[in-house]
């Protein structure tokens, strides 16, 4: 069983003049997609007893997402509020004393010994303490157990880039798999290009680092030759959780192919890196197809192998 440990909130996105609430969140979505893809999963974070919490449990059982893990709490959960100029989205948030804002190092539950791989990041790594309690289960788990990373870096939620840049070097070096957008690497890297840049991460300890560049498809830097994989071409409505589904089809694949653990992923191959790489390009271009974080059902992939 995966387990997907970071946030979910609700987005109140604009619609007729009004808000129309949509359960969201980074690692929220990349859950269920794995869920909707027929991978045992499992999901990690408070969820609060009010009314939107029950928007955030429904598409986890749904998706068959096991939730047995969340700690449930009276604190209102995250709203982010969206606001749309010029076509671009912004983003206020609605954070401070929330359900999982305050999931801190001692909530930690111990996990399952059926917890077989661990995928963290988006924005609950930034502030504290849910950011220390997220490091504090990768710095505890992470021996015995592969993990995947994908900061999904938003400059505009982060308040001290010097310490969010101390949090995610000491992450990345205990990371098996590291995704990072173009976005990410100019972010972390801004005077190298990107493959310099990707390569700089691989240098801190990771297996495998994960290149996404949308319509230029991804990269797997390793220890071998750079292996890519072309995006699929798809009449695109937003890009929503697109980078999210690649993760899961990324670790679908691996998990498939009998390499998600410390073992396997030491010994991978080019063929099994393309392989995950190409199951993450199919997965998102369902969701990119259509509106919102909507990620692919088992059925509507065209393909279930490796």
């Amino acid at each position: 069983m995966i387990l997907c440990a970071g946030e979910s909130l609700i987005d109140m996105v604009p619609q007729d003049g009004a808000f129309r609430p949509l359960a969201g969140g980074s690692v929220y979505n990349t859950a269920i997609a794995l869920g909707r893809l027929g991978e045992p999963t499992a999901y990690l974070w408070p969820i609060s007893r009010d009314p939107f919490g029950e928007v955030l449990l429904r598409p986890l059982a749904e998706a068959g997402v096991n939730t047995d893990l969340c700690p449930r709490t009276d604190r209102l959960t995250t709203l982010a509020l969206v606001t749309l100029t010029g076509g671009e989205a912004r983003y206020s948030f609605y954070d401070e004393g929330s359900a999982g804002r305050m999931l801190a190092p001692a909530d930690l539950p111990v996990l399952p010994g059926e917890i077989q791989a661990l995928f963290a990041g988006g924005i609950s790594l930034v502030p504290d303490p849910c950011g220390a309690a997220i490091e504090a289960l990768v710095e505890r788990d992470g021996a015995r157990l592969p993990v995947m990373l994908d900061p999904n870096i938003r400059p505009f939620f982060i308040t001290d880039a010097d310490a969010y840049r101390a949090r995610l070097s000491r992450l990345i070096a205990r990371a098996d798999i590291v995704k990072l957008s173009g976005d990410d690497l100019e972010w972390l890297h801004p005077d190298l290009p990107p493959e310099d840049a990707a390569r700089r991460v691989l240098a801190r300890g990771p297996r495998l680092v994960l290149q996404t560049g949308g319509a230029a498809g991804a990269r797997a830097h390793w220890a071998g030759e750079t292996v890519a994989a072309p995006a699929i071409r798809t009449a695109v409505a937003d890009t929503i959780g697109a980078g999210d589904t690649f993760n899961a089809g990324v670790l679908a694949s691996l998990r498939r192919q009998g390499v998600l653990s410390k073992a396997g992923l030491a010994a991978i191959t080019a063929d099994q890196i393309a392989a995950a790489l190409t199951l993450g390009a199919q997965a998102a271009a369902v969701t990119v197809s259509r509106p919102g974080a909507n990620p692919p059902w088992s059925h509507e992939m065209p393909a279930l192998s490796p």
